[in-house]
């Protein structure tokens, strides 16, 4: 029943995205942007889930909601192919969002069963203070993660992030961790962590990120962004560039 909702809410959300372009008026102020990052690997919450890869994305919003495709494609033919879809709403500091993920590899994307199904659905909620930014996310459906004795673990994962200037650049500090036990942060498919599970509380993430704009031209910059990222529970250790179009 539940898998039954939230597909019918998805194709909703796409009837929405399709639509509503061509219904709005012209007094109606949406801001719609589309952008691109190429990446030197995809590591995501602490985890190795691919090497170069492409980031194209899309987004409508209109009065603090907001609906966003992601996608994520390796050059690697083996890489992790992603696609997401994230309905969204914002309000001064507060945030909070369902997001689709949906990968590669197993059910085809239509396929939204309880136990026949590549799709993650996450609820976040969050608040950006300014000099500190706390989210909170939490699996409800489709591939939730699992506790070593098959019991849902509606896996969760919380971070911290900490934004500051120096040097002429734009510098990020962030920690993120899982709560308790599950089998979903437990380091990605490129991982060379030897556990399926995760017991208990763990620190997934620690990171640093400096990234500034390249002036191109008068009216055109190109971001870049280098970030260093450990991964405690899996002792993983990465270090990753980008350049956003």
């Amino acid at each position: 029943m539940m898998m039954k909702t939230v597909r019918n809410a998805m194709l909703l959300l796409w009837g929405v995205l399709i639509c509503y372009p061509i219904g709005m008026k012209a007094q109606d102020k949406f801001d719609a942007s589309v952008g691109m990052d190429l990446v030197s690997g995809y590591i995501w919450r602490g985890q190795d889930l691919g090497n170069v890869s492409i980031q194209p994305e899309v987004s409508l919003a209109y009065k603090g909601f907001s609906l966003t495709g992601w996608g994520t494609v390796g050059f690697d033919k083996d890489d992790i192919k992603e696609f997401d879809l994230t309905l969204g709403y914002e309000v001064k500091g507060f945030s909070c969002s369902v997001t689709d993920y949906w990968t590669n590899g197993g059910p085809g994307y239509f396929h939204y069963g309880a136990h026949n199904t590549s799709h993650t659905f996450e609820a976040q909620i969050g608040y950006d203070f300014g000099f500190l930014s706390v989210d909170w996310f939490t699996n409800f459906a489709g591939n939730i993660g699992y506790k070593a004795d098959g019991s849902k673990a509606y896996a969760s994962y919380f971070s911290v992030s900490v934004p500051f200037v120096l040097g002429g650049l734009d510098w990020t500090v962030e920690a993120g961790a899982t709560p308790w036990e599950n089998d979903f942060y437990t380091g990605g498919e490129n991982s060379s962590y030897s556990k399926d599970m995760i017991n208990g509380f763990a620190v997934c993430e620690v990171g640093i990120e400096a990234s500034k704009e390249i002036k191109i031209s008068e009216s055109w910059s190109l971001p870049l962004f280098a970030k260093a990222i450990w991964n405690p529970s899996t002792e993983g250790l990465y270090f990753v560039a980008g350049l956003s179009f």
